[in-house]
């Protein structure tokens, strides 16, 4: 009997050893829309995306594994701040990435930011990320408001699209995404006739789009995302709008949209992103390695997440730390450099990179499945950022 509780005993000893000796696991959340209307926007393939990122690295940061947990926000802020409470509290996460829509983004970077944790944000747009709700460890990734209403607006007006009305998702994101197109156009000698808000997740955009179309706008602003662009879409050409003489313009466009949608409705659709995988030989490498795993192309928020989570774990190394701060300090210290963007994250977070300006093809353009783009021209970083001279951010040095 002595020899047995010995026995147990030591086997006691040697699991508590070996558990001291395992190193913990640096745990990075990707928390997004799982199954809403965002879900093909980021979603599952978002997480395939960083996990590819880990596994490019090696699996391990500072000798430690680097593990991935998932949440779906289901786009509520309220689920969002408790996943990320549970995360930080519980789970040793240290940083949460991806967070597609925008009021969640905020409602978890401010969690963040006090706790002193890291946020990655890809797939939110509104520029309060790095303005008046700017943090130390809060970083914005592959676009904003800014960006699309700059590059998109601009060539539009430039061409003669002098004349808009806007249909703003009911939100933070829409919200933002409206008072910067409406600046960017006015700029540019434009004028808006109205604007309307729309509900997240609305299935039914008659009586928007006739406000729209009654109008006489020349152009029909989308300032939504996700399937709300594409019911959108395929309800103004239901409504023969573009046959009236209208013209629409997404704002927040990515690749699934138009797979989505088809050539033959969404041809013609201008709009400014972030990334597009037939540009070069490095994004059709990585970008083929993605379709292998997920059957589908990368769009923007996929191959954003994948960079964001790369020069996390890049900064990990570099600082020799797994600390916050010091890990945020070597993320604005280190250059970007991947097949998503060559940039740099400045002071108050923003991932500074050149956009593209697309054009959607037409069918007989288009050779085959996922060849849906025609770039006019690239948008210099410089112009693509909001200047740090209007910048709200307090960790900005004016």
């Amino acid at each position: 009997m002595r020899f047995i509780l010995m026995a147990a005993f030591a086997a006691v000893l040697l699991q508590s050893s070996t558990l001291a000796q395992t190193p913990t696991a640096i745990r990075i959340g990707i928390l997004n829309d799982q199954a809403g209307p965002y879900a093909d926007f980021g979603g599952k393939t978002s997480v395939t995306a960083a996990q590819m990122a880990i596994e490019d690295f090696g699996g391990k940061a500072l000798g430690r594994p680097v593990e991935i947990v998932v949440g779906d926000h289901q786009n509520k802020p309220d689920v969002a701040a408790n996943i990320a409470r549970r995360w930080f509290d519980l789970e040793n996460v240290s940083a949460i990435a991806e967070l597609t829509n925008s009021a969640v983004a905020l409602a978890v970077q401010k969690i963040a930011n006090d706790q002193g944790k890291i946020t990655l944000a890809v797939g939110p747009a509104t520029t309060r990320l790095t303005n008046e709700d700017c943090s130390p460890t809060g970083f914005h990734w592959a676009f904003d408001t800014y960006s699309q209403a700059v590059g998109t607006a601009r060539a539009i007006v430039a061409q003669g699209g002098k004349s808009w009305f806007i249909l703003a998702a009911d939100y933070a994101f829409g919200h933002q995404m409206a008072a910067d197109l409406s600046r960017v156009v006015k700029e540019s000698d434009g004028t808006v006739l109205g604007e309307v808000r729309v509900p997240l997740n609305t299935q039914d955009f008659s009586s928007f789009l006739l406000q729209a179309s009654s109008s006489k706008a020349q152009i029909i602003g989308l300032a939504n995302a996700g399937s709300d662009t594409i019911n959108s879409v395929k309800q103004a050409a239901e409504f023969r709008i573009a046959a009236g003489g209208q013209k629409l313009a997404g704002l927040v466009v990515v690749l699934s949209d138009i797979h989505a949608l088809g050539l033959p409705v969404a041809n013609g659709l201008i709009f400014t992103t972030a990334f597009y995988w037939d540009l070069n030989d490095q994004t059709r490498i990585w970008s083929k390695r993605f379709f292998d795993r997920t059957g589908r192309m990368p769009g923007m928020v996929q191959a954003g997440t994948y960079s964001a989570v790369l020069h996390y774990l890049k900064a990990i190394e570099a600082a020799g730390s797994s600390d916050s701060k010091a890990v945020a300090a070597k993320m604005r210290e280190i250059k970007v450099d991947d097949f998503f963007a060559k940039g740099f994250v400045r002071e108050d977070g923003r991932m500074v990179h050149d956009m593209l300006l697309v054009e959607v093809k037409k069918p007989d353009e288009s050779k085959g499945a996922w060849d849906y783009y025609k770039v006019l021209r690239t948008i210099a970083a410089d112009d693509a950022a909001q200047p740090l001279n209007q910048s709200k951010c307090a960790l900005v040095k004016k």
